[in-house]
């Protein structure tokens, strides 16, 4: 059974004080750009949580109209539904989003087809999730993807890919590791180990330190061969 009402993500300010910051400083750059230039008229977001992208869309949009399969902690889910059985009519919304969900939909080709259905011709679909990130919300965390991966099961569902970006690099992706393997039990760890894994946390700055620290590798080089995460946008083509 899926647990109700968790603590979603409710905004877009994550500081360098976070120990996810190098995750999200790269992926709200490029899924607040793909949102601006891309959402408009009825949108659906599938896997909506506490909808934390609602007040960047709001602009762009007519409507806002959240799908989940639990409540979220905040209420915010207007229709309770499986991401692959939507009970709406076909091209209903001029635009559909579905951020770090489809990781957790063990139908997830379902997923990006009701996404297909749902959308007028020429509507757009804005789409990312994780290639590199821990377990969580287990048991119900399925699938990491490449961005071969996404290209893969949307253009299987008929879609035309606009964009695909990686959001942060090796190094990036070397950093927000090695914060998961020193946080939040490194206050805890007894002994040598507890003893070093402090004195690292303390020679970096403590977690500012070390996202700073990898963010500015992480700049220098652009090399994006591993990466946490991807953005796409893809379109359901139009009608002739």
């Amino acid at each position: 059974m899926r647990e109700e009402n968790l603590n979603r993500l409710n905004c877009l300010q994550i500081n360098t004080d976070h120990i996810w910051f190098l995750h999200y400083h790269s992926y709200h750059k490029s899924l607040e750009a793909a949102l601006v230039n891309n959402a408009k008229g009825k949108l659906l977001d599938i896997g909506c949580g506490n909808k934390p992208y609602l007040d960047v869309v709001t602009p762009y949009i007519t409507d806002y109209i959240g799908c989940d399969i639990v409540q979220s902690s905040k209420n915010c889910v207007d229709i309770l539904s499986p991401a692959n059985n939507i009970p709406l009519q076909n091209e209903t919304f001029d635009t559909v989003i579905s951020t770090q969900t489809i990781e957790h939909v063990e139908d997830h080709q379902g997923l990006v087809n009701e996404a297909y259905r749902l959308l007028v011709p020429g509507g757009a679909f804005i789409l990312s999730g994780p290639m590199y990130w821990p377990l969580h919300e287990e048991p119900y965390d399925f699938f990491r993807f490449t961005k071969h991966g996404f290209v893969y099961i949307l253009e299987n569902a008929g879609f035309e890919i606009k964009s695909i970006e990686s959001n942060g690099g090796k190094w990036a992706v070397a950093g927000q590791a090695f914060l998961h393997a020193l946080h939040p039990d490194i206050y805890h760890i007894k002994g040598i180990k507890g003893k070093v894994a402090r004195l690292l946390l303390r020679a970096f700055g403590g977690i500012r330190g070390i996202n700073r620290f990898f963010l500015s590798l992480d700049d220098r080089t652009g090399d994006f061969s591993n990466t946490m995460n991807y953005v796409v946008v893809a379109t359901k083509s139009k009608r002739f």
